[in-house]
């Protein structure tokens, strides 16, 4: 078990729908990031950006970019994080794949598709939440969208750590800000969001913003906007227990089941 967890953040710019470029540019990223950092989040759909073309770029399990991102935890020792366009029993996913240092993958199948793009005619929906116990934390990863779904995001499992992956667009970009806060502190949790930059063919610009928060809300990283960066992080699973212990709110949560 490890007390404090060290994490980088990749805030990066994407090649539209090209898978090699995209790997060679985090891997150089990847590259720079110090030896001790246990975990590394890449932003949703990485090696593709926000692509509707699932059939012209997506890979399967064992495809490059999966292999690739276990080539990539294996050497580096840490667990990598990011989604990719995956096909799977003839259907495409929008899928987060945690890989650990071992190279296993655990998998989380997006749960809402952002309909305003048409994503839910071109992917299918996941319908499981995944926790993910990782050197003694409890993590719960999600995608992008999911992040207006507070019922989705609620913290029931006693999860240690929140992250969201995504290509959050720039005029939204205030509500990116405002529910990863929010999600922080309702779910008294360290909470990590992990945006893109730049542009995509689509002419959509993506500001980055990408940030943390602790279990209280407070702010923990300085993003600069529309800026490549790998930023590095630790956070405090003592300090975090010391809060909630303090500050019982979970408790006081109301149970529900999610019957859809």
């Amino acid at each position: 078990m490890t007390s404090e967890l060290k994490v980088a953040i990749v805030q990066s710019d994407l090649v539209w729908e090209n898978p090699m470029l995209n790997r060679a540019q985090f891997e150089r990223k990847i590259a720079t990031i110090p030896v001790d950092i246990a975990l590394i989040v890449l932003p949703e759909m990485f090696t593709t950006g926000f692509t509707m073309n699932a059939s012209k770029v997506a890979e399967n399990m064992d495809g490059i970019s999966v292999v690739w991102m276990q080539e990539m935890a294996v050497n580096k020792k840490a667990a990598i994080v990011g989604s990719l366009v995956i096909s799977d029993r003839n259907q495409f996913y929008n899928r987060l794949l945690f890989v650990h240092p071992t190279g296993k993958i655990e998998f989380y199948d997006k749960r809402h598709s952002f309909t305003l793009a048409k994503e839910h005619e071109v992917y299918s929906s996941g319908n499981h939440k995944l926790i993910v116990t990782y050197k003694g934390w409890r993590i719960c990863p999600l995608i992008c969208y999911d992040l207006r779904f507070p019922v989705w995001s609620r913290n029931t499992e006693k999860y240690d750590l929140l992250l969201y992956v995504a290509n959050w667009p720039t005029p939204r970009i205030q509500a990116w800000n405002a529910l990863l806060k929010a999600r922080a502190i309702e779910n008294m949790t360290y909470t990590i969001g992990v945006n893109r930059v730049g542009e995509d063919a689509n002419g959509h610009q993506y500001a980055g913003k990408s940030a943390a928060y602790n279990c209280q809300g407070n702010l923990l990283t300085n993003f600069e906007e529309n800026k490549n960066e790998v930023v590095l992080l630790t956070v405090s699973k003592p300090q975090q227990d010391t809060i909630r212990l303090k500050l019982p709110f979970l408790k006081d949560q109301d149970f529900f089941e999610i019957t859809k």
